[in-house]
């Protein structure tokens, strides 16, 4: 039995994933948010932290600036500088913080997860999209989309793995993406928080800044333990920005408006990044356990279909056939609670969470086959 099966009641808590259905007969399997305790190391260290006492303003102190490092090179063979770092309560914080700090339009793909598609217009920027492409049952980059872009764009938001389709970009992906960007001189944000959710043994993240020279100094990279580790309510993320002149844009854009990270996600922070590769190791062979699970039982039933999720722990799933006027309420009154693709800029989809254990999975997917079946 794994340590992920064990069953963890977070129906009174103040989970907001579970709070939504309160009183309903509802299964939550909708925002990114594990049903996984944390690593028992970063539970120790946050009792560690706790017996403290005090919890004033705090910051990175060297030996997290170093777990952070030893971890970007370990992991992805990435030299990080310390002084690339900036420390944010979040990425979505990251993403309004970049249309902030670079001037112009900004260039994103759809479908993609909601804030990229909100960031722009909070921060009085235009945004124009472009379409990926699904060949086959494989997600790739239209390059006749991208070619045909707007030339006014400055910053491309890219998703990286990328959520919601579960593709974990190959080299060659991304190569072809940077010589985009040097073609265009755009400034491309990467988020990169789900860079430790890859679940297929043949795949590996390749950090966007570490392709090229150039692809570092036009690239702001985001990253956070909070996906992999499960401590997003711990609210600890960080930019890595190579280039000077665009890291300083960056801070002066933060101004006023972004709070100190909180102290406890810094202390979790380090002892994810430094004492949990054995959790890690366990919770990936579990999550890729889960995830065919869910691609055998939602591609045999008519009406729905996905694709194989490379990287992450989401479906993305096809229920346009189904001819639902309101898929994820339709899917809802049959007891199953999921995220609605329209708000990624793709009507007739959904996306399921299954990062949780496999007896909830089990439960969950029966009632996704009855509501497939009652249309």
């Amino acid at each position: 039995m794994s340590i992920f099966d064990k069953p963890l009641d977070r129906r009174a808590s103040d989970s907001i994933k579970w709070s939504k259905y309160a009183g309903r007969d509802v299964l939550p399997l909708w925002v990114a948010d594990m049903d996984f305790a944390a690593p028992p190391a970063v539970l120790e260290r946050l009792q560690q932290r706790l017996s403290h006492g005090v919890f004033g303003y705090g910051g990175a102190w060297p030996a997290l600036t170093e777990a952070v490092l030893a971890h970007l090179e370990d992991e992805y063979q990435w030299r990080v500088e310390p002084e690339w770092l900036v420390w944010l309560p979040g990425l979505v914080t990251g993403l309004n913080v970049a249309c902030r700090a670079v001037d112009g339009d900004v260039l994103t793909a759809t479908p993609i997860y909601p804030p990229f598609l909100s960031a722009p217009h909070f921060s009085g920027r235009a945004l124009h999209r472009v379409e990926l492409a699904c060949q086959d049952g494989h997600w790739q980059w239209d390059k006749n989309a991208l070619s045909a872009a707007s030339t006014a764009s400055r910053l491309f938001l890219l998703c990286h793995p990328h959520n919601p389709v579960g593709r974990c970009w190959s080299r060659d992906e991304l190569l072809e993406l940077a010589a985009f960007a040097a073609a265009r001189d755009l400034i491309v944000c990467s988020d990169e928080i789900h860079c430790g959710l890859i679940l297929d043994a043949d795949k590996r993240h390749i950090p966007f800044a570490s392709l090229s020279p150039d692809a570092a100094q036009r690239s702001i990279t985001l990253m956070a333990p909070s996906k992999t580790f499960n401590i997003p309510g711990l609210g600890c993320a960080f930019a890595v920005i190579p280039d000077a002149g665009l890291r300083r844009r960056f801070e002066r854009a933060m101004n006023g408006i972004v709070p100190h990270v909180n102290v406890l996600g810094l202390a979790a922070c380090e002892a994810a990044y430094r004492d949990c590769s054995d959790w890690h190791r366990e919770l990936i062979a579990y999550l890729a356990g889960n995830r065919d699970h869910v691609e055998a039982a939602v591609n045999a039933l008519p009406g729905a279909k996905m694709s194989h999720v490379e990287a992450t722990y989401l479906a993305w799933i096809d229920v346009r056939e189904l001819r639902l006027a309101k898929p994820a309420a339709h899917f809802e009154a049959h007891g199953l609670g999921l995220s609605d693709g329209a708000d990624f800029g793709a009507p007739g989809w959904l996306r399921l969470n299954f990062g949780c254990t496999r007896a909830t999975l089990d439960a969950a997917l029966c009632r996704f086959s009855k509501a497939c079946q009652h249309t």
